[in-house]
């Protein structure tokens, strides 16, 4: 049997699960909890309390890190329970995740390269959602060119003393611990001596300042790191080669995150249909043409996911093809939120301070119009990704750089 929206074949164990998920959903979706689908995102931290009590009643009910081992927290679910996971939570329309950044993103490198000891420290309170981790990597001079990172540790003793900067640094305000690439071997350039640190953010050596947007939202920040300090044995991997660690969080950013993406995507597709049907909209052939193009895109986007994750699998880890999913979903959100817009027409852009205007999901697609134009350049640009591609999987020429950029 296969699910409709996954095109996995589902065990009876599978629909079992998928059976848990829905009626855990509807048990807990109530009072405050339900419809605060809208509030807030992968970038935005509106509704963040409300956010944070849900990941704790997540937590609770052992949802968190779903393919865990069990000793730290798990439930040692397959790929296709996570993706069902994933499908259910968008389609039922659960709150935004305030903590995925550590289950998401530090935790399964935290799987690959931790000691068992650090193991046992770091994944049970994230699987309780007890703590809320945010992502250390861009600085003002090494955004794309990430290997730039001038952020520096000096170990004194058992402890790491950290100097520098990050910059949009997503709930670094909120956040209990940073996971950050930072250069821990002095005169080394690049790649080289980088290692992959976790700090704590409430110490007097850390200054965290928030950075608004045009959304009217402060989910971003910038950190800066005084002294900071953090214990020697909170480094993942071997101190100096934080490179292949960064690079491990990365692709789980660019794949398995985006499952949620998919799923919401879809959410977002009904609404612009509806929309669509109700104004009339379709009886354009061209809009028609270019809703339904956008239909056919999302059914390629969870194919294209489906084939990362299974090599993912197969090989033990997300290698360059990771890049084809982050491109290819930024891209197809960016041209399907101007179609929204167009749809919207006039009321795409009226209302009072991003007011709901005419039509009640307006400001909803407005959001998601103006967000999908950063979304192209987060986890990696565009530009980035299509040279990945073509160098790492297709085997192209690199392109030339310019002189002494170094690689």
């Amino acid at each position: 049997m296969t699910e409709l929206g996954t095109g996995l074949p589902l065990t009876a164990a599978d629909r079992d699960f998928r059976d848990e998920v829905r009626d855990w959903l509807a048990d807990n979706l109530t009072g405050d909890f339900a419809g605060q689908s809208h509030r807030g995102g992968p970038d935005d931290d509106d509704n963040w309390e409300l956010r944070r009590e849900w990941e704790r009643r997540l937590g609770a009910g052992n949802w968190l890190g779903l393919s865990w081992p069990v000793e730290y927290g798990g439930r040692g679910a397959t790929l296709s329970q996570e993706i069902l996971f994933a499908m259910e939570y968008a389609g039922a329309g659960a709150p935004p995740r305030a903590a995925f950044h550590g289950e998401t993103l530090m935790a399964p490198t935290a799987l690959h390269y931790g000691t068992p000891e650090q193991k046992q420290r770091l994944l049970p309170p994230m699987a309780r959602g007890e703590t809320v981790w945010c992502q250390g990597y861009s600085e003002p001079g090494a955004g794309s060119d990430l290997a730039a990172i001038s952020t520096k540790a000096r170990l004194e003793d058992d402890t790491w003393v950290v100097n520098g900067q990050k910059i949009w640094t997503t709930f670094a305000h909120h956040a209990d611990w940073i996971f950050a690439i930072v250069r821990t071997e002095p005169g080394s350039t690049r790649h080289a001596g980088l290692s992959y640190m976790l700090i704590p953010l409430d110490q007097p050596g850390v200054r965290v300042v928030p950075i608004r947007t045009m959304l009217g939202d402060s989910g971003f920040n910038e950190v800066y790191f005084d002294d900071a300090r953090t214990s020697s044995d909170n480094v993942l991997g071997p101190t100096g080669e934080g490179w292949k660690a960064a690079m491990t969080t990365l692709g789980h950013e660019r794949a398995t995150s985006v499952l949620n993406y998919q799923f919401s995507f879809r959410r977002e597709m009904a609404t612009v249909t509806e929309i669509a049907r109700r104004r009339g909209a379709t009886a354009d052939p061209i809009l028609r043409d270019r809703l339904i193009d956008s239909i056919i895109g999302l059914e390629i986007m969870g194919y294209n996911n489906l084939r990362t994750l299974g090599t993912a699998l197969r090989d033990g880890e997300f290698g360059p093809e990771a890049s084809i999913g982050k491109y290819y979903w930024s891209t197809w959100h960016k041209k399907f939120t101007e179609l929204a817009m167009d749809i919207l027409d006039t009321d795409g852009w009226l209302g009072t301070e991003w007011g709901d205007g005419p039509d009640g999901d307006a400001e909803t697609l407005r959001r998601a119009f103006v967000r999908a134009r950063a979304e192209s350049i987060y986890a990696g640009t565009s530009e980035i990704q299509r040279n990945i591609i073509s160098e790492r999987v297709l085997g192209l020429p690199r392109e030339p750089r310019p002189s002494g950029a170094g690689r």
